[in-house]
């Protein structure tokens, strides 16, 4: 690896009331990873063993690279990806999902990956994105696992919850009018983006995620 291609974790961590068995089947199932994850539009199994996904007409390739079970409950699962297209900003990579029973019920399902990345420039924005769109997917998935909401149905909900949002910062930047609208517009998208998503609505905010070193 060049010097100038510095490695940085990923981490993000999520509390569920489902148990492990439920997380770990909405999670390893290729058919059930794709609808709630958002960095991934399609994830199909190949006849090697391996897997195949695809997001935004970019494919690359992963494989699982160990598992463990442990007597308390608990769970690992880790894997291997890379991308030889030039449009990916990812070329290579490493991660693992951990399972983790909480006292009286529930999961601690989290995860910690790193990659190579193909321009190092771009990914001091791609970074901070993959970290926030993985945090959003994980709260989605705890909507599917701990309420049955379809990840399809929280993501209209989450569109529709942004869109609300701006048009009240519209409608009031028009109502108040000149240099005082620009203004109220201004603290309302402020406020908006400081303001809790629905309940039924995924939220990054409801999950534990940083870019620094992986645990």
């Amino acid at each position: 690896m060049s010097a100038t291609r510095t490695r940085r974790g990923i981490h993000v961590e999520a509390s569920l009331t489902a148990d492990v068995e439920r997380v770990w089947a909405l999670t390893q199932t290729p058919e059930r990873h794709e609808r709630w994850d958002v960095r991934f539009g399609r994830i199909r199994p190949t006849a090697d063993g391996r897997f195949r996904y695809r997001r935004f007409g970019v494919s690359g390739t992963g494989e699982h690279s160990g598992e463990r079970r442990r007597d308390d409950g608990s769970a690992t699962s880790a894997l291997r990806f890379a991308c030889s297209n030039p449009l990916s900003p990812i070329e290579e990579g490493s991660g693992y999902w951990r399972y983790r029973p909480l006292d009286g019920g529930g999961t601690e399902f989290s995860t910690g990956y790193d990659y190579r990345s193909r321009y190092p420039r771009v990914d001091r924005v791609f970074r901070p994105l993959m970290a926030w769109g993985t945090a959003w997917s994980f709260d989605r998935l705890r909507l599917w696992a701990d309420r049955g909401l379809p990840p399809e149905l929280t993501a209209s909900l989450a569109v529709a919850d942004a869109a609300l949002r701006l048009v009240a910062v519209v409608l009031a930047a028009v109502l108040v009018g000149g240099a005082s609208g620009i203004a109220v517009a201004i603290l309302l998208g402020f406020a908006a983006l400081r303001l809790p998503a629905l309940p039924w609505a995924p939220s990054a905010r409801r999950t534990t995620w940083s870019t620094g070193d992986l645990r």
